[in-house]
Order: C-alpha cells, then sequence, then structure tokens
C-alpha cells in the first residue's frame, strides 16, 4: 500500500488535487515555492516541505504537477530537486504536460535512481480537480499503474493507459490540440454572431440543442456571454502547450494549419496581457 505521498506543484489544479489527498489515510507532504499555497494545504492536514527533494525523500509515491520550465529548472535537476530526494523504489508520478524531450529525460534520470516513472499528464479544470474528476492520461508499467489506482482516485475519476512511456505525453498533445481549437472555434462563432446581430446567449441556445453541442461549448460559452474569465486553466498555460503541439507536428512532418492559426490567436492573447486569465479570454482578441 502507498501510504507516504510527496506532491510538489500547488498551481491552479494542483491545489485541489493535493487537497483531495487530505482527505484519504496517507501521509502528505507538499512542497511549492509559493508558501501561502503550501500553508493552505497545512491547514488541511498535510506536513510541509523546505523543498523539493524533501518532499520527495522517503515517500512511496511522488507525485509533480509542475511547468516544462519549472521542472527542467531547480524543482526537478536542482541540488534540492525532486531528482536529488527520490529513493530506490519510490513511484515518481509526472503530472505535469512537457515536450516528449522532456518525459523522456526525466524518465531516464529517474530509472537510473532505481525508481519507477509514470508518464502521467492530467487533463482537467479546476473545478475538475476540486470534485476529484480529473482524467489521468498514464503510460508506463501496468504492474507499477495498478499500485497507484487507489491515491489516484482520490482525484482521478479516469486512469487511462495508453501505453508506454512517452504515449501519455503524446496523447496529451492531441488532447490539447483539439480543446484549445475548439474554444477557438466557439469564440469566432459568438462574435461572429454578435456582428451579425444576435445575442451570444441566442447563439448557444441554439448550438446547445444539437451535434455540435459539448460540455466544453456549454462551460465555456456561458463564461464568454458572461465576460468572466477567472482562471480555470490559464491562458498562458495552453498557449505553452499548443508550443509543445506545433513542436510534436514538426517532428512528425505534419503540417497543421489550424492549429497554426489557433496558436498564435492564443499568443497574442498573451502578448495582450490575459495570460493569467481563463483561456476562453482567447475571445478577447476577436474582440479588440
Amino acid at each position: 500500500m502507498l501510504r507516504k505521498i510527496g506532491f510538489i506543484g500547488l498551481g491552479t489544479v494542483g491545489r485541489h488535487m493535493a487537497a483531495n489527498l487530505t482527505k484519504g489515510e496517507y501521509e502528505l507532504t507538499v512542497y511549492d515555492p509559493a508558501a501561502d499555497k503550501v500553508a493552505e494545504l497545512v491547514a488541511m492536514g498535510a506536513s510541509s516541505a523546505s523543498s523539493a527533494a524533501e518532499a520527495s525523500r522517503g515517500k512511496d509515491l511522488v507525485i509533480a504537477i509542475m511547468t516544462e520550465a519549472d521542472e527542467l529548472g531547480p524543482i526537478f535537476f536542482g541540488e534540492n530537486g525532486i531528482l536529488t530526494g527520490l529513493e530506490a523504489g519510490t513511484i515518481f508520478a509526472d503530472m505535469g504536460t512537457h515536450s516528449l524531450e522532456t518525459t523522456l529525460r526525466m524518465a531516464e534520470e529517474t530509472v537510473k535512481k532505481r525508481c519507477f516513472y509514470l508518464d502521467a499528464p492530467v487533463w482537467g479544470s479546476k473545478d475538475h480537480a476540486a470534485n476529484g474528476l480529473m482524467t489521468i492520461i498514464i503510460g508506463g508499467d501496468p504492474a507499477v499503474i495498478g499500485k497507484c489506482r487507489e491515491p489516484f482516485s482520490c482525484f482521478g475519476l479516469n486512469t487511462i493507459r495508453v501505453g508506454e512511456i512517452g504515449d501519455a505525453s503524446k496523447m496529451k498533445f492531441i488532447v490539447n490540440l483539439v480543446q484549445a481549437e475548439l474554444v477557438q472555434v466557439l469564440a469566432e462563432g459568438l462574435v461572429f454572431g454578435e456582428k451579425m446581430g444576435f445575442n451570444a446567449d441566442k447563439i448557444l441556445e441554439v448550438l446547445d440543442t444539437r451535434g455540435v453541442a459539448s460540455p466544453l461549448f456549454h462551460l465555456k460559452g456561458r463564461s464568454m456571454c458572461r465576460g468572466d474569465f477567472t482562471r480555470s486553466l490559464a491562458l498562458k498555460y495552453v498557449n505553452d502547450q499548443m508550443h509543445l503541439v506545433m513542436n510534436a507536428a514538426r517532428l512528425v512532418g505534419l503540417h497543421l494549419p489550424a492549429a497554426e492559426a489557433v496558436a498564435r490567436a492564443y499568443e497574442q492573447g498573451v502578448e495582450a496581457g490575459w495570460g493569467e486569465e481563463d483561456f476562453s479570454a482567447v475571445i478577447k482578441v476577436l474582440r479588440k
């Protein structure tokens, strides 16, 4: 049984995932560079660590959900990083979204420490994380994955093994591509309709009735109508994800014209200063 868990990365999604783990019978230790985020989890019953290494040391399972830039820096490879703290036999579940190169590099370094690496990017919003409804896309040894199903069930509704290490990162590229394009398409439909004199709520009422209806359209469409861009998944992160998608497409020699246009729209959103808002704020690129 996995009981001692280290959790690194208490961002918009990570803090809720960790909070759900406090409800189980686990010895949870958390680390994040932001002290206030750590204090919030400590108030829920978690223990705090002064570094990523400390959060990783002596654990059965270490979960990290950080950006590529953070993990490539001191959080993973630094003197007080995850790699320093990992001990033989520990399972390291990397739940951030990274390039394939970064995923394979971290897997290689983890195995050198005689630890087990899981390529396990998560998919879902802040609300999904808070309600234990995340999807965990996972690549790695089925036996190791099996050991993690109980703690993963605290914050994940679906754990889907898609293959070996690296395959989950590839699948997440597909998810990120489709999700970003759908929200951009919805934004264009709403702005186009508004220019032709329709109320955004009426457009959504029509879209919700037939084949293009989807939970994503319903949720993000209502936010766009209200002008409420409270962060669930930051626009800046979707922008980063689209850069990873475009790089992966180049590596396999594939031209994705729609993705290129969508990537530029999110990039413009970041340049305009909306990166910290929800990614539905991409509609503001069309409205400005």
